[in-house]
């Protein structure tokens, strides 16, 4: 598993400790538009899907110079980069597609904003990726990046392994619906909706593990569960910077996004838009949540410690007068110096009347308290 991908459960920390580390991994005093490649960056990997009304084709492209021939046809072409692990491939696709040195940048040096940029002939789009763990109780998190031109869309992907968009692949294939009817541009809004919609299976686990933890924090508060809260809440962090900026991109592209978007598509945006936003709002609502969890951990504990001096408080009070008796006849004076000096040690039947008088006062007490309703929650 490359670096790259953000699992929570281990690197959630150091993110929300320093929130803007990440996003400077440049060394200081790099000329702009250096690569930096991380050392364990999986191989580069090309794809290309070529469709048009009538047929659609996958091929593997090996080398980017490939590419070519496909960029100046009537068909769309799809063409998926995976991987990022290749300079030299990285600066050859930057010449096949004639990207600014800053557009390459923004696509290989991972992780960067969501953002939108505009270069009159080509569109830009910087989006956040999450993937559901079904087998873990995380996510995977990954940069997927867009750069649109008339009649071809380039997709950068840092992982090959995983990604959600299996369906829209098999839409082109099996030639559903109108995506092959369209352009790269509805293939680009078709795209950035599958991954806004790929929140809401994240969110849907992380609003069941929320309700399991409500049962926990009420029932039966531990450490662990303590620890289960502030991880949650570091993870939907990360969610909300994920998905406040993409926000920000789609509408940026639904209010101006150049000659390259159609209106019909433009209007198809809106509702990736609201899907946005119902994702901002929900991540906003469990993050409500789990700090509300936070004070309902410390007043159960709390609770549960009133519990427990309670039922010590009971106890004590119940031994207080019987420790009383028993140290006044434990003092053993001398009744031969002196009537006064504690008679009741040469009673026949002290010993049980003494005992006898010490149960009938625990008693006294214990059904005191059972009347006052002290032992209601015992």
């Amino acid at each position: 598993m490359a670096k790259n991908w953000v699992r929570p459960s281990k690197l959630v920390k150091k993110l929300v400790r320093y929130p803007y580390r990440e996003y400077f991994l440049d060394k200081p005093g790099s000329a702009p538009g250096t690569l930096s490649i991380k050392a364990d960056a999986p191989p580069v990997k090309i794809v290309l899907i070529d469709y048009n009304d009538i047929q659609a084709t996958r091929v593997p492209i090996p080398t980017p110079e490939d590419c070519l021939p496909y960029l100046d046809t009537e068909s769309v072409s799809w063409i998926d980069v995976q991987g990022l692990g290749s300079e030299d491939i990285w600066q050859r696709l930057g010449k096949v597609f004639n990207l600014h040195p800053l557009t390459l940048e923004d696509l290989v040096n991972v992780p960067q904003r969501p953002k939108v940029e505009d270069y009159e002939d080509q569109l830009v789009i910087i989006s956040r990726m999450v993937v559901l763990q079904e087998d873990t109780d995380s996510f995977l998190s990954e940069q997927v990046s867009f750069v649109l031109g008339e009649h071809y869309l380039l997709m950068v992907q840092e992982e090959p392994e995983y990604d959600c968009f299996g369906a829209v692949r098999e839409r082109i294939r099996a030639n559903k619906g109108t995506i092959r009817k369209q352009g790269a541009d509805h293939l680009l809004y078709e795209l950035l909706d599958a991954i806004i919609d790929g929140f809401f299976p994240v969110l849907e686990a992380y609003g069941e593990r929320i309700e399991d933890l409500e049962n926990e924090v009420v029932e039966n508060p531990t450490r662990q569960t303590l620890d289960k809260i502030h991880q949650i809440r570091r993870e939907l962090l990360i969610l909300r910077r994920a998905i406040w900026p993409q926000r920000d991109s789609i509408n940026m592209l639904i209010r101006d996004g150049g000659n390259l978007l159609s209106d019909e598509v433009q209007i198809n945006l809106r509702d990736c838009y609201d899907h946005s936003i119902q994702v901002l709002d929900m991540v906003e609502t469990y993050r409500e949540l789990a700090s509300s969890l936070m004070d309902v951990y410390l007043s159960s504990v709390s609770n549960k410690m009133n519990e427990v001096m309670k039922t010590l408080t009971v106890i004590s009070t119940i031994f207080i007068p019987l420790t009383f008796i028993v140290g006044i006849y434990g003092m053993n004076f001398n009744t031969e110096k002196s009537p006064w000096n504690m008679p009741e040690l040469n009673w026949y039947w002290g010993y049980p009347l003494t005992m006898a008088f010490m149960l009938a006062v625990a008693l006294g007490l214990i059904f005191f308290f059972w009347r006052r309703g002290w032992f209601k929650r015992f």
